[in-house]
């Protein structure tokens, strides 16, 4: 709880001295009329609820008076409200190890099935991108709210050679941030900035931000986990958790693989989880291991309900303090007049 003008709290001071005050006159009321019964036991010669009640109304009174000065100080009250990412990145692994089929029909049929259950489980008002991660990393759809392009755009994925993860994760975050000032041009390919003051400046210029503090934006990337071309994927990691962006990931593929045949050659395909959890750690995202389809659904299922954040918000809350003081006073003056037939 906090208040906008604190200085209005100094009017509480008095309250000390008007319960000292009441404490007073309340013993001196009983001495009067120990005097004029002739005995000091007259006094307490009446029921003992009859005497607390007779505290009753000062009490509701002052707590009320409490209120109101409260209330002239303008509280507010954190209040959570639940909230949607408003933009998302699907990031999807389109590597040759995609065909494996340790996950049924296999990892990218899999993947593509979960990310259409994805998509349609979100508010319609959250924007979804999709970039598709091979040797290098595109951008198959940018961000929208149709939902049926991007379910196409889903459809129009196809493999390709290579695995560049710190391509997908640079690219994801550029499209999520484009005021950022993410120099692709070098963080993906390589090139030097056109002066090299362009490269210092944007390094000292950056903001950075606590990890996982971005609340509106997101990414989900979904892998086999085996980074072959490209940036370092946990360089990549961390420039987004600079941007407080976090990255969701998930491996797809069984931790024993499989072998893939392709021209006459063989090649084992293994989940390389600890690259996707060192990426969700670097960013305070989550990671998820999925070695089956309905697995890899119940893991976007949950990722759907990952979705809806928590936002705090001060809200002010002067009327309600407003409210119980008023009641407080009316409620002190109706069982005054009810009980003594007076007000106070």
């Amino acid at each position: 709880m906090t208040v906008l003008w604190p200085s209005m709290l100094w009017l509480l001071t008095p309250v000390p001295l008007l319960i000292v005050a009441y404490a007073w006159l309340s013993a001196r009321r009983r001495r009067a009329h120990a005097r004029l019964s002739g005995l000091l036991i007259a006094s307490a010669s009446g029921s003992v609820g009859a005497s607390l009640r007779r505290h009753v109304p000062p009490l509701l009174f002052l707590v009320g008076l409490c209120a109101l000065i409260a209330a002239a100080s303008r509280p507010q009250a954190l209040v959570m409200l639940p909230s949607m990412y408003k933009t998302v990145i699907l990031a999807l692994d389109t590597s040759g190890s995609m065909r494996a089929t340790d996950v049924e029909p296999n990892r990218l049929d899999a993947a593509q099935k979960a990310a259409r259950t994805f998509i349609e489980a979100q508010q319609r008002h959250t924007r979804i991108g999709i970039v598709s991660i091979a040797g290098t990393a595109s951008v198959v759809q940018s961000p929208t709210s149709n939902r049926e392009d991007l379910i196409q755009a889903m459809e129009r994925v196809q493999l390709q050679r290579g695995t560049a993860l710190g391509s997908g994760i640079y690219i994801s975050l550029a499209t999520l941030l484009p005021d950022a000032g993410i120099d692709l041009e070098h963080l993906v390919y390589g090139r030097s900035a056109r002066y090299w003051w362009d490269s210092e400046r944007t390094a000292k210029d950056r903001k950075r931000v606590p990890p996982g503090s971005n609340r509106s934006v997101a990414i989900v990337l979904l892998s086999d986990g085996e980074n072959t071309h490209g940036p370092d994927p946990l360089e990549a990691a961390k420039l987004a958790a600079e941007h407080g962006v976090r990255v969701y990931t998930v491996g797809i593929g069984s931790a024993e693989g499989t072998t893939l045949g392709f021209s006459g050659w063989s090649m084992r395909v293994r989940l390389d989880e600890a690259t996707l959890r060192k990426i969700a750690a670097t960013t305070h995202g989550e990671y998820y291991a999925a070695a089956s389809a309905p697995q890899l659904k119940k893991i976007y299922e949950h990722l759907s309900a990952r979705m809806v954040i928590e936002r705090r918000r001060a809200t002010e809350v002067t009327a309600l303090f407003v409210g119980l003081g008023a009641l407080l006073l009316v409620s002190s003056a109706l069982f005054s007049l009810l009980w003594f037939n007076r007000v106070l």
